[in-house]
């Protein structure tokens, strides 16, 4: 068998379509391609092309996952789950995330703690709500323990803010609906009587 063509895909012009003896066989990336070694005129022997095909099926796992995490970073456990629905095997996705962790792709490490920072940038939230987000995406407990045991917010100071925008709409003016609902919140019920205490403090000194 042989390599007859290798044509550039026009809808994915990042992807190359492979033929064998003058039919489409297969596709590659580009970065797939300059990896396969794979040329016009290359002769193939049948384990020769079931090894391409196969660096095809994972070549393209790489290319999804690259596109998913285009529009949103991924944990390392969400990228598998998708795989795992688009069908791949054990053995494929564990060649797939190793290849994209190689490349930088993948690290939980930094997806939790750009995912604390940006939680924290977009409103008032508790630690443990985060840790909570954070097991929902499947990061594991312990990175999320360090990531968070490194987060400096001062948690009273974060209810502290909640309270005074909160208590200036109408249902949140009763104190104890107020405290209900910081609670519901994840806030530490401790650190909560200590911000309406902080708050109470400074109301009394004006």
């Amino acid at each position: 068998m042989k390599v007859t063509d290798i044509k550039q895909q026009i809808k994915r012009k990042d992807r190359c379509s492979i033929f064998i003896d003058g039919k489409y066989s297969f596709a590659l990336s580009e970065s797939g391609l300059l990896a396969s070694g794979l040329k016009i005129g290359l002769e193939l022997s049948n384990d020769d092309l079931e090894i391409q095909k196969q660096a095809s099926v994972e070549d393209k796992g790489i290319y999804r996952v690259l596109d998913l995490i285009s529009r949103r970073p991924r944990s390392e456990g969400e990228i598998k789950d998708y795989l795992k629905r688009k069908k791949y095997s054990d053995e494929e996705i564990e060649k797939i995330l190793n290849a994209l962790s190689i490349k930088g792709y993948i690290d939980d490490q930094n997806f939790a703690r750009r995912w604390v920072e940006n939680r924290r940038l977009l409103k008032p939230i508790s630690t443990r709500k985060l840790w909570v987000e954070l097991k929902q995406k499947k990061v594991s407990e312990e990175i999320i323990q360090q990531v968070l045991q490194n987060d400096e917010t001062d948690e009273i100071s974060v209810i502290e803010e909640l309270i005074n925008t909160k208590s200036r709409q109408t249902r949140y003016q009763d104190k104890q609906k107020l405290l209900q609902f910081l609670v519901r919140q994840g806030f530490n019920y401790g650190d909560i009587k200590q911000a309406f205490s902080n708050i109470d403090s400074a109301e009394s000194d004006i």
